[in-house]
């Protein structure tokens, strides 16, 4: 009896062995385990994770002088202006020194600078017209004239013209004309009234330049005649295709 409780007292120690063993084992296995996000795996030899953001828009780069740069390509300029006639369509300086000189002869002392000094400022016109035209005022006044349209592009045609006025003026000339017409795209827009404001000294003669506008049709006629005028008036200038007496 005393050997089998001693043999039981073997075994049960054996057992109480065995099960601290496996404890000992079991426990650092129990102590290793870990949660891990794998987006801190992935970063971790970057250090502290940056937030996420947006994927920047795809931008193309610009070029200068053959080299990328980063700098953003500038937008084209814009004008609002109107386009210019193109030269082709327009009258040389030589070609309307040479047409007014017919006009007024070539003695005409500073007609070719007068000329060159409204194209430097107006530029080139599309059309001009040389005439003859007559008039007088008293406080009220009254002009006529005719002549020929020459235009770039629809050539010639024939034009009349009445101008009534009122102002401090007074006298009486007479000569011939020559008209600068600028913007003149279709030649039927040049029979229509033309608002014209002028200053006229006349003492035996002499040259007299005005400026007249509608829309973006522009006139400037250049008188030289003989008489004896002097004064300032505001009025219009009506062109036509058949003489017209009444002034209006």
């Amino acid at each position: 009896m005393l050997a089998v409780n001693r043999g039981l007292k073997r075994s049960i120690h054996h057992v109480l062995m065995l099960l601290a063993a496996g404890a000992l084992v079991a426990s650092p296995a129990i102590a290793q385990i870990n949660t891990v996000d794998p987006n801190d795996v992935i970063d971790s030899d970057l250090g502290t994770p940056a937030p996420a953001t947006a994927p920047a828009a795809d931008v193309a780069p610009t070029v200068q002088d053959g080299v990328p740069t980063d700098a953003p390509a500038a937008l084209p300029e814009t004008s609002s202006a109107s386009p210019a006639i193109p030269t082709e369509d327009t009258y040389q300086q030589d070609d309307l020194i040479g047409a007014a000189e017919g006009v007024f002869g070539r003695s005409a002392q500073g007609l070719g600078k007068l000329i060159e000094d409204i194209l430097k400022k107006q530029g080139r016109p599309n059309g001009y017209i040389v005439g003859r035209e007559g008039g007088g005022a008293l406080v009220v006044g009254l002009r006529y004239g005719s002549g020929t349209l020459n235009h770039k592009i629809e050539g010639q045609k024939t034009v009349y013209w009445t101008g009534p006025s009122i102002g401090p003026d007074l006298g009486a000339n007479g000569g011939s004309t020559f008209v600068l017409v600028y913007n003149l795209y279709d030649t039927e827009d040049i029979y229509k009234r033309y608002p014209a404001g002028e200053g006229v000294v006349y003492l035996g003669g002499g040259f007299n330049a005005s400026y007249l506008r509608r829309g973006d049709v522009v006139l400037i006629p250049i008188r030289v005649g003989a008489g004896i005028r002097l004064g300032a008036n505001v009025g219009y200038m009506r062109f036509s295709k058949k003489q017209r007496w009444l002034p209006f």
